[in-house]
């Protein structure tokens, strides 16, 4: 009867391992209800159209796959945004027709967006911070972070879909409005698929001349794509992907760029020298406040979009935490695409966000700025971002938060001609993800004086978030 005793317990014991934890179907119950900061929303310039060069399945009609916007760091009022289609246009801060800047498909550097045009292409740009500085080492250089087509038949055997390029460009007359210069490789690295690519390139504003951050560029890497992290990068210091690098692009430590000496990795024990942050699966976009507090937003998979903050050596989890939860490959769960309560776990392993949502009310976090500027002072200290499918703009208080206690968000209201109005039915176009539910693409972009605008890829329009009426 013991033995009988024992079997039976280790059968109910196995049947629970077996089960497993359960699986949480609304991770983030609360829903965001609408805030009481009322904005208004004004066009402000329109990209030219562009095409995609191939159009396989799942490919939408963009107008103009607009992606990000910024200012040239020389006080003219230049600002510069991008069309992944390989176009860098400039305008200015009066809203002047949008000229083109740099023409990457005419530059002989193999961009390649041809197996999955929605995500592939010229996605990020960065100006030096010494760009308007003659004299000084980054004085007229820009960069360009692309997805270029592989060097060579055996990077392609390899595995190799495509690579992450970064480029750096010396134009001539740093006043022009055209690039006329020579250009050099900086970085590449192969991927895997066609997702999940480089991202933001960008340089600390936050940084003075003088301090240990000035004039080093962040680089933001997905995964390599792929559901689930397939080639296990997230939990890998070791890969470049997965992470945000930190390197001086005018070093010569690894032959094109150099190394920081207080990256966290930066002897090679422990991870590869340029990673700065790892275990995100894919931080398009990242900014600064002006504190210099790092402000990440990492896409989820299938259950929760994450804001977090820049931690030096972080882990933010990937592909075993997703927001505050473990995934399957992260507790005794199952189910991948799934989340789950976490198992206990040694303190401090992980990073974990300041601010999450769940697919309840959007499906991809896309750009985030703390809003400094003066033209509506109701929005001063909060961290904006937007939703990439739904096009709902959130903010949260950015000045009173914790990793790993999620603040409130709140919906920001949206004003066209003096009436509310949801961006969705301003902008949204068809979905070839879903046919069901429309489409907007939103991205944001933030000028010299902290002004916000919003880039919407399906009418290919630039608006500006103002005061409301």
């Amino acid at each position: 009867m013991r033995v009988l005793g024992a079997l039976l317990g280790w059968a109910v014991a196995f049947a629970a391992v077996a089960e497993g934890p359960e699986e949480l179907v609304d991770p983030v119950p609360e829903t965001i209800a609408k805030g009481d900061i009322v904005v208004g929303v004004v066009p402000f310039v329109r990209a030219p159209q562009s095409f995609d060069p191939v159009k396989p399945l799942g490919t939408n009609d963009a107008w103009a796959r607009l992606q990000s916007l910024a200012a040239i760091p020389d006080g003219s009022g230049r600002l510069v945004f991008n069309d992944i289609r390989g176009l860098l246009y400039v305008t200015d801060v009066d809203g002047a027709e949008p000229a083109v800047y740099l023409d990457l498909r005419r530059e002989g550097v193999a961009l390649h967006n041809h197996d999955f045009p929605n995500e592939a292409g010229l996605l990020g740009f960065a100006f030096h911070p010494d760009f308007a500085e003659p004299g000084k080492r980054g004085h007229a250089k820009f960069y360009t972070a692309y997805s270029a087509a592989p060097e060579t038949l055996a990077e392609v055997i390899s595995g190799s879909n495509q690579e992450s390029v970064i480029r750096e460009w010396t134009i001539a007359d740093p006043g022009a409005t055209a690039f006329v210069g020579t250009a050099r490789e900086v970085f590449r690295v192969s991927q895997f698929a066609p997702t999940h690519n480089i991202g933001t390139i960008a340089f600390n504003p936050a940084a003075g001349p003088g301090s240990d951050d000035y004039g080093l560029l962040y680089v933001c890497l997905g995964d390599g794509g792929g559901a689930n992290d397939p080639q296990k990068n997230g939990q890998n210091p070791d890969t470049l992907l997965s992470a945000i690098l930190r390197i001086d692009p005018l070093g010569d430590a690894k032959g094109e760029y150099g190394i920081p000496e207080d990256n966290p990795f930066a002897d090679g024990e422990g991870g590869a020298p340029e990673v700065w942050a790892w275990g995100l699966r894919h931080a398009q976009q990242f900014s600064w406040d002006t504190d210099g507090r790092m402000f990440i937003n990492d896409i989820g998979q299938d259950q929760v979009e994450e804001v977090n903050l820049g931690v030096a050596g972080g882990n933010y989890g990937w592909p075993v935490r997703e927001g505050t939860f473990a995934t399957a490959q992260g507790s005794a769960g199952t189910r991948l695409g799934s989340v789950y309560a976490r198992p206990d776990e040694e303190p401090g392993r992980f990073v974990y966000p300041v601010a999450q949502y769940d697919h309840g009310e959007g499906f991809a976090i896309g750009s985030g700025f703390v809003y400094r500027g003066e033209s509506i002072p109701e929005l001063r200290g909060r961290y904006v971002f937007g939703d990439i499918t739904l096009g709902r703009i959130f903010y949260i208080d950015a000045d009173d938060l914790t990793p790993g206690e999620p603040a409130t968000i709140s919906e920001l209201r949206l004003t066209v001609d003096g009436e509310e109005r949801e961006l969705i039915d301003l902008a949204g176009y068809t979905n070839t993800y879903n046919a069901d539910i429309p489409r907007v693409d939103l991205r944001m972009g933030m000028d010299a004086e902290g002004e916000i605008y919003l880039l919407t890829k399906g009418d290919g329009w630039i608006r500006k978030l103002v005061a409301a009426n």
